[in-house]
């Protein structure tokens, strides 16, 4: 029954902690088109890849008090921070969720800005499409990003090697 939810807590007991509700989206997104099997839908949103399904499953997580979310004032703004709590690592050894190891690519990824997420998540989410075209649907829909070439070609080779876990 928690299935999808155990694999959540697995990417929390592996990243240890996450800090932006924006960036648990992307990281969440980026491992999916990665390969890894989380089952959430997405849409593209103003942020780029959105899944409500993955809100509301770390509301629940939270509810059942196996995730802490934690509010904090960020320059006028909030921030959220999540973390596994100890009731959530109990459940998750007790669970048969054979998780794999995503701990480097979550070691990448929160290395970068979340503003580099959100580049690289778009991409992804325009896949389907040739290299120019992803390029040119990205500087439209992200014009306020400001993204250069640089920015781009950073995010290709990100991409490539996230291909390769």
């Amino acid at each position: 029954m928690l299935e999808d939810h155990a694999k959540l807590m697995a990417f929390f007991e592996q990243a240890e902690e996450v800090v932006g509700r924006k960036r648990l989206q992307k990281m969440v997104y980026i491992l999916k088109k990665s390969g890894f099997d989380f089952s959430e839908r997405y849409s593209f949103h103003f942020y780029g890849p959105y899944s409500e399904e993955l809100s509301t499953r770390i509301e629940e997580l939270c509810n059942l008090g196996f995730l802490v979310e934690e509010k904090e004032k960020e320059k006028g703004y909030y921030q959220y921070r999540y973390t596994l709590t100890d009731q959530g690592t109990s459940f998750l050894d007790d669970s048969k969720v054979q998780a794999p190891n995503m701990s480097e690519m979550i070691d990448k990824m929160n290395q970068k800005s979340s503003k580099f997420l959100e580049l690289v998540s778009t991409m992804l989410f325009f896949d389907n499409f040739p290299k120019e075209e992803i390029e040119q649907k990205v500087l439209t829909v992200k014009s306020k990003q400001n993204y250069t070439d640089e920015d781009l070609e950073e995010a290709w080779l990100f991409i490539d090697e996230m291909k390769k876990h």
